[in-house]
């Protein structure tokens, strides 16, 4: 069977469309936390050996923004961070598809209680990372910034308005 010229080139448009739309898509991602318009906002706090550490959090609460996360965000003030919850606790994995800044990601346990940390996960790495202690959820923020404030596993995690 032969394909005409003119069903190529539909083809070939209809090709050209959908990467256009799969281009736009990106393009539209938040690239800042101001972006995250309409996802819930709230405080944590975590209590260190040096101190109290607070940051502003976007919470990906839905099946969804849990898929979205962090993904295209150019930049993430030192402040900022998202928290995934997750009930009931259980061992949770993240990667950094899409990703393009490194963080730091928090495991939270039941008790509010940082299980593990993972410094500086690398830009669009696929890697899985993840701690063996089941947990409540992860709070990820800008990479290094476990270290500069002296965050360490066993500290507690406040989240305003909500358990760990």
């Amino acid at each position: 069977m032969r394909t005409s010229p003119e069903r190529l080139l539909w083809a070939l448009l209809l090709a050209l469309l959908l990467a256009w739309r799969a281009g736009s898509t990106r393009a539209e991602a938040p690239q800042s936390p101001d972006g995250f318009a309409g996802w819930p906002r709230t405080a944590v706090e975590i209590r260190t050996r040096a101190g109290r550490q607070w940051f502003n959090v976007t919470v990906a609460d839905t099946e969804a923004r849990r898929e979205q996360g962090l993904m295209f965000v150019r930049a993430l003030a030192a402040d900022e961070s998202m928290w995934f919850p997750q009930r009931p606790p259980r061992v949770m994995s993240m990667w950094m598809k899409n990703t393009v800044i490194p963080l730091d990601m928090l495991f939270v346990d039941w008790r509010g209680r940082i299980a593990c940390i993972s410094a500086r996960a690398s830009p669009e790495s696929l890697a899985l990372i993840s701690c063996k202690t089941p947990v409540s959820g992860v709070l990820e923020i800008g990479g290094g910034e476990a270290e500069r404030r002296g965050i360490r596993p066993g500290d507690t995690v406040t989240i305003a308005g909500s358990p760990p």
